[in-house]
């Protein structure tokens, strides 16, 4: 490897970057457009500008060994980007690869499960965030991203910011959920966040200009489940 080589690629991670920005990619598929286009670089040796249907075939083979096809097409969606915007290249690996259909049903939490949830859960912020997400059917990010200016409780809703597909929406807000983030919000009281991270303590969650840690609360999840002795697989899409 020469360091032309690996300094021509470094100048194409960052023009990657700046596209995956411009085009307005949201950050977890950023994330991972870039990642794919390090891992791809790192195979093949940083030589990246012209590569053959054979080595794709190749690459994509040994990737699947030990990655998830949801890998696959991220990595295979990263580089489609790369040859359009960076190497200004057409895509001609159209029907490189076809993941297997799956239908899969989520398990489903029910009523009863969730209060036994709920109940086992004793850091305050973690419970009434597991209400908070179980009741308005809100995904994971959605829920660390609630500020107190997306409440309407006039109305009973709240917006949903930056949702799937890069839209707002409206969801309904029951009035136990009012009630208990009202109850929290009166003991943390930040002017901004709803879920303030715990890093600094009661004291300093009031001036948290963060959420909670995203990693902290799915640990906090699966502990909670094993202690529930729950066998179903509860993992909150973020």
């Amino acid at each position: 490897m020469t360091i032309s080589k690996k300094s021509k690629f470094d100048l194409y991670l960052k023009q990657h970057q700046q596209h995956l920005s411009l085009k307005g990619m949201r950050p977890k598929t950023a994330d991972a457009y870039l990642r794919a286009i390090r891992r791809i670089g790192k195979y093949f040796d940083f030589n990246v500008d012209n590569l053959t249907e054979y080595q794709l075939v190749d690459y994509f083979n040994n990737l699947l060994i030990s990655h998830s096809w949801s890998t696959i097409k991220l990595d295979l969606y990263g580089l489609k980007f790369f040859y359009q915007h960076v190497l200004k290249k057409p895509w001609k690996h159209i029907d490189l690869i076809k993941p297997p259909r799956a239908t899969r049903i989520p398990d489903i939490v029910s009523v009863e499960e969730a209060n036994e949830l709920f109940k086992a859960t004793h850091k305050l912020s973690y419970r009434v965030f597991f209400f908070t997400i179980y009741s308005m059917g809100l995904r994971l990010g959605e829920g660390l991203r609630l500020s107190i200016g997306d409440i309407d409780a006039q109305r009973q809703r709240v917006l949903i910011r930056n949702a799937k597909g890069n839209k707002d929406r409206f969801v309904p807000l029951p009035v136990m959920t009012l009630n208990a983030l009202r109850r929290f919000w009166s003991i943390h009281r930040n002017p901004t966040l709803l879920f303030p991270n715990r890093k600094g303590g009661l004291k300093g969650s009031a001036s948290a200009l963060t959420p909670l840690d995203k990693g902290g609360v799915q640990a906090a999840l699966r502990k909670v489940v094993e202690s529930c002795g729950l066998k179903k697989k509860l993992h909150p899409i973020a």
